[in-house]
Parts: structure tokens; C-alpha cells; sequence
């Protein structure tokens, strides 16, 4: 049993590990793509190995391995460099330390132990999440304050005063939260969003509370400094706020922490607000008590919708000379995506054929949800970019009065009457 407990833990480490860092780089993809999308142009398609650009994928790891072997250079005029230096380390690690807690699944049940699989089977719940996202807005403080620059000085005391601004709505809107669920344990808020609401509604934080949501999601932007909440970076005023004095990989720091804090945003909101790892109507033991069913959805539905996205591939990346290297890319997804189909069916077919004993349902079941959680993560992470292009960077003044003049007075609203609804019908 303790080589099954030391693989669990290594797989919880991997999970978390793809989800957060290793998604930036997709990530960094995602917003030049949507980006490019929005502003009627193509986006980034150029750079590629051998003919592959993996649909401008190539270029955000081009982009991470200039920043590796950039020069690091530092102005003369920076005094504490010690401070100068850990600052990024500060908001790289607290935006990846936040993100060890999200539950990529229901606990894993393997003969006689159970697993939670989170990156740190930690009992602190969402409170983790608070103490490290406001940890991190001290390594932008001591960045900007020791950079000796008026710029990055005037960029980090803008972000403190964004946290304080925007930190008081976000607590204030997860204590409603927490009263309708009864319970800080992520686990716990998740299992409590697989049940159904009037017996067909699934009943997600999004639709118990609908205040609290509005007023998460708003102060989740503002907490991972993304538009139209970037004042402490804003180019057009303050150059590079914060980050102005930083290079290379101290640079990269910074803003690959940004990403990172984008992806914990999200996970958190996935799973207080949109059912986590549960497929909506399907609970845990939904799908271990109809599995065959399940795998046989599976079967039919991988091929019809590999089809569709194949047919879409071919479409959309066909270039008029016949010899471009890039005619080459969309041939060759083709085939892998073919030989994943027949792997996935052909794997599924003999569990229906020679049966599934408990563990390995468990483990399927599992394998599920971590999947279903990664879709729901990659589509709130694109309603971050969406908003990024869409909306306009507010002002300082705006930004204040919508935390301090609308978002409070509604959170502390939000509180009363969830109170008086739990005490008056007993939920």
C-alpha cells in the first residue's frame, strides 16, 4: 500500500503541476490566439519546427526559453537587491502554493485506503486559497519599493490598495458562500454541487448563490491583476508599473505568476460556483453505479465528435501551395487524433468485455472527473481572456468606487439575507 500511496501522491504533484505551470505556455497561447480572434488578425503562426507550429503553440515556448536565456539586467541605482531578487520568487510561488489545494477529483477509493487528490491533502479549504493570494501582493510591493524607480513604486502601491480594496468584497462574498454550503473543505462544497435542485437543476454555487458568484468572479480579476484590473502594470501611464526595472527571468517570474494566479482563480471558481470534477447530473456514485453505460456514451461519442473537430482541423489550416510544410501539421494531427480514437475505444471495449473490477472503476471514475475539471478549468481561463479584450482598464477612481461603493455594501447584503433564508427554511 505504500507504493500506491507514494503513486497517488506523485500523480496529485503531476496534476497540480500541469494545471498551473505547465498550462501557461498554453495558456500565453490562448490569449494571442483569442487576441488575434477579436482584433480580426491571425495571431501568432509563424514560428515552427520543421513545417509544425502546433497551431501557434511553438511560439509561446520559443517565447519561454528567450526569457530563460535573456540577459538579467539590473539597474545601478537598485539598493536592496536581496529584496529585489525574492520579490517575483514571492508572487511565483504563492500564486502555485494557492493552486496545491483544488480537489481534481472525488477521493480516490483503492481496496481498503482513500485518497484525496489534491496537490496538499491539506483540510484548510478556501482559506488556503485567501492567506496566499493576499500573500502575494507583498512580493509586487517589495518589488516595486526596491526597484527604486517612481514608476514601480507608484505600480506597487497601487496593487496593495487594489488587495485591500477588492480582498474585504471577495472574504465577504465567500462567507455567504460558506453558510449555504456548511463547510470550508473544498471536497466537501463540491460533493455538496452534485445534488439537484428541484430535482433537475444541478445545484451549483452559480445558481444558489448568484450574488456571491458575480461578486467572486469580479474580485477574482482584480486579486490576479488581469484587465480591467491591471492598473499596478498599465503601460500607458506608468510604463511597466511594478515590473518595470525587471528582466529575464526575474521578468519571467512575474509573469508566468500572473498566469499561474489566473489558473487558480479559475480553479477556485470551478469548483465553489460550477460543480468542480462533477459532470452536471452524473454525482460519483452515479457514474460507479452506471459505468458500463458511461463507457459506452464514451465509444460512440469520441469518434462523432473527433469527426467533427478532424473535418474542422482540415477546413480551417489547408494552405494553396501544395508543397507548404504546414499542409503537413494538419495531416499529421489527423492521424494522431485517429490513433487515440481507436486507443480510447479499443481500451474501453475490453473493459466491457472482460469486466472492471472496483479499483479500476474507481480509478476510471477518477480519470473522468480530473478530465472533466481540466475542460471547465480551460473555459473559465478563457472567460479571463475574453474579458481581457473586451474590456477597457479602468480608472483609479472607478476601480475604488466599484470596491469600496458597490461590491461591499452588496456583499454584506448578500450575507444577511443568506442568514435569514437559512434560518427561515431550515436548508
Amino acid at each position: 500500500m505504500n507504493i500506491i500511496l507514494i503513486s497517488v501522491v506523485i500523480v496529485n504533484i503531476i496534476l497540480a503541476l500541469l494545471f498551473s505551470l505547465g498550462a501557461a505556455p498554453i495558456l500565453v497561447w490562448v490569449e494571442r490566439r483569442v487576441a488575434g480572434f477579436i482584433q480580426d488578425r491571425l495571431g501568432p503562426n509563424r514560428c515552427n519546427i520543421a513545417g509544425f507550429r502546433l497551431g501557434g503553440l511553438i511560439q509561446s515556448f520559443a517565447d519561454m526559453l528567450k526569457l530563460v536565456f535573456k540577459e538579467d539586467f539590473r539597474a545601478g541605482n537598485i539598493k536592496e537587491r536581496f529584496i529585489f531578487r525574492i520579490a517575483p520568487v514571492i508572487v511565483f510561488v504563492s500564486a502555485f502554493l494557492s493552486f496545491m489545494v483544488m480537489p481534481f477529483a472525488d477521493d480516490l477509493v483503492i481496496g481498503t485506503q482513500t485518497f484525496i487528490m489534491q496537490g496538499l491533502p491539506l483540510d484548510f479549504g478556501v482559506l488556503w486559497f485567501l492567506a496566499l493570494a493576499g500573500l502575494s501582493v507583498y512580493g509586487i510591493i517589495l518589488g516595486g519599493w526596491s526597484s527604486n524607480n517612481k514608476y514601480s513604486l507608484l505600480g506597487s502601491v497601487r496593487a496593495g490598495a487594489q488587495v485591500i480594496s477588492y480582498e474585504v468584497s471577495m472574504t465577504l462574498a465567500l462567507v455567504s458562500l460558506l453558510i449555504t454550503y456548511g463547510s470550508i473543505h473544498l471536497v466537501d462544497i463540491v460533493n455538496f454541487q452534485s445534488g439537484l435542485i428541484f430535482g433537475f437543476i444541478p445545484a451549483w454555487g452559480i445558481i444558489m448563490q448568484p450574488v456571491a458568484a458575480i461578486i467572486f468572479i469580479i474580485t477574482s480579476f482584480a486579486e490576479a491583476n488581469r484587465t480591467p484590473f491591471d492598473i499596478a502594470e498599465g503601460e500607458s501611464e506608468i510604463v511597466g508599473g511594478y515590473h518595470t526595472e525587471y528582466s529575464a527571468m526575474k521578468f519571467g517570474l512575474f509573469f508566468v505568476g500572473e498566469y499561474v494566479a489566473m489558473s487558480a482563480s479559475s480553479a477556485l471558481m470551478v469548483t465553489l460556483f460550477f460543480g468542480g470534477y462533477n459532470i452536471p447530473w452524473v454525482g460519483t456514485d452515479t457514474l460507479k453505479e452506471h459505468f458500463d453505460i458511461v463507457m459506452i456514451a464514451i465509444i460512440v461519442l469520441l469518434p462523432l465528435l473527433s469527426y467533427k473537430f478532424g473535418g474542422w482541423i482540415l477546413k480551417n489550416n489547408v494552405w494553396p501551395k501544395a508543397d507548404d510544410k504546414r499542409n503537413n501539421e494538419s495531416k499529421w494531427l489527423i492521424r494522431i487524433l485517429v490513433m487515440m480514437n481507436i486507443f480510447v475505444v479499443l481500451l474501453l471495449g475490453s473493459f466491457l468485455f472482460f469486466g472492471v473490477s472496483a479499483t479500476t472503476t474507481n480509478i476510471a471514475v477518477a480519470i473522468m472527473q480530473v478530465a472533466t475539471f481540466a475542460i471547465k478549468l480551460l473555459l473559465m481561463n478563457f472567460v479571463f481572456v475574453w474579458v481581457r479584450w473586451t474590456l477597457p482598464r479602468f480608472r483609479y477612481d472607478q476601480l475604488q468606487d466599484l470596491g469600496w461603493k458597490v461590491l461591499l455594501p452588496i456583499s454584506i447584503a448578500n450575507i444577511f439575507v443568506t442568514a435569514i433564508a437559512i434560518v427561515a427554511f431550515g436548508a
